[in-house]
């Protein structure tokens, strides 16, 4: 992140500015957070770049919110891919797809809901402002950036880069330097989730289980637990798709953890903004934190109030069921809702 911080610092503001200014409409910018995190499979990729962006001051608060709410439904896509790998047995793919997608309509409804008033009275902005004041301007609270280790750690790497695009010419090096540094993120994201994967998915596994059939928000807490540990809620919900399928689970019983591991993705590009450096840096931590928010929020509205609680697997259930039936139904749905249409609005309003 420091590295891209750089890079935008060398294009200059106007440049910068001019860079995301494709994204300063809040469709284009949710749909680049939707479409963008379906290509990269990693939503905290997509997050941190564009808390990056805020936080070098090439993106205003208002772009990078879009955006981000946007990466948040694009991460779902993979854990509906896993499901395909029942699709040889009819009953064990309904059982698979339902419980996977219970992840694409909770996120979707949470977008429903917040995006619209968000648009309209900017309440993640203000609550985000108001956290980040309270951690840098009072006495008892630390100001996190006394505590940079992160930033201390990963100087050298930067300084490497740095030169190493210094040789380039003064028009292409920055955006050189953008590039490794959002490379970099991607490698650093893809790594840490295979190699902890590896290492902590089956105590993982086990952990789940046992919560999962015991108390949801435990096994909520559980989801976000693991998810904090893998750094990517697409493998702790992934993890249980096979028990899904086999019938072990029930998509009812993976809704909690669903919820649970979307809390915990935001925890990693909120300890990633305490890198950030310069004036804009505040304002990036800012970014970051209207992950964590939006996530609070959806979990108070969608899961805790009951009577929003049973649509997003009333809905995953119903696409399972016809798709079971249909298969061409669920590439029609991926397709179109995370690929077709957010491509379409980002040309036809980029357009205009």
């Amino acid at each position: 992140m420091s590295i891209i911080s750089r890079g935008f610092a060398g294009l200059g503001s106007d440049a910068a500015h001019t860079m995301f200014a494709f994204a300063a409409h809040p469709w284009v910018g949710l749909s680049v957070g939707i479409l963008g995190t379906v290509l990269i499979q990693s939503s905290t990729t997509t997050t941190a770049i564009a808390v990056t962006a805020v936080g070098s001051g090439a993106l205003p608060i208002e772009g990078a919110i879009p955006i981000i709410l946007g990466a948040n439904v694009g991460t779902t896509v993979t854990t509906s891919l896993v499901a395909l790998t029942f699709i040889g047995d009819r009953t064990e793919f309904r059982r698979a797809l339902g419980a996977s997608t219970v992840h694409d309509f909770y996120n979707w409804l949470a977008l429903l809901i917040f995006f619209p008033i968000e648009l309209l009275w900017y309440p993640l902005k203000h609550i985000s402002g108001t956290l980040t004041d309270a951690l840098y301007d009072t006495d008892w609270l630390p100001n996190p950036a006394h505590f940079n280790f992160i930033r201390a750690a990963t100087r050298p790497v930067e300084h490497g880069v740095i030169q190493l695009t210094s040789h380039v010419s003064s028009a292409l090096g920055p955006l050189f330097t953008i590039l490794i540094g959002a490379l970099l993120i991607l490698v650093a994201v893809r790594y840490l989730g295979t190699l902890l994967k590896l290492l902590m998915v089956g105590r993982a596994r086990d952990i789940l289980i046992k919560a999962v059939g015991r108390n949801a928000y435990l096994a909520m807490a559980s989801g976000m637990g693991v998810t904090v540990v893998t750094q990517s809620s697409t493998i702790t919900t992934s993890v249980l798709v096979p028990f899904a399928g086999t019938g072990i689970l029930t998509p009812a019983q993976v809704h909690p953890v669903v919820v649970g591991s979307n809390l915990g993705t935001t925890f990693t590009v909120v300890f990633a903004a305490f890198a950030g450096v310069g004036q804009d840096a505040k304002i990036g931590l800012q970014a970051a934190f209207v992950h964590l928010i939006y996530n609070l929020f959806a979990i108070i509205t969608i899961y805790v109030i009951p009577f929003l609680r049973p649509v997003p697997l009333f809905c995953a259930e119903r696409l399972a069921r016809v798709a079971a039936e249909h298969r061409w139904v669920l590439a029609v749905y991926l397709g179109t809702v995370f690929i077709a249409l957010p491509a379409l609005v980002i040309v036809l309003v980029g357009v205009v």
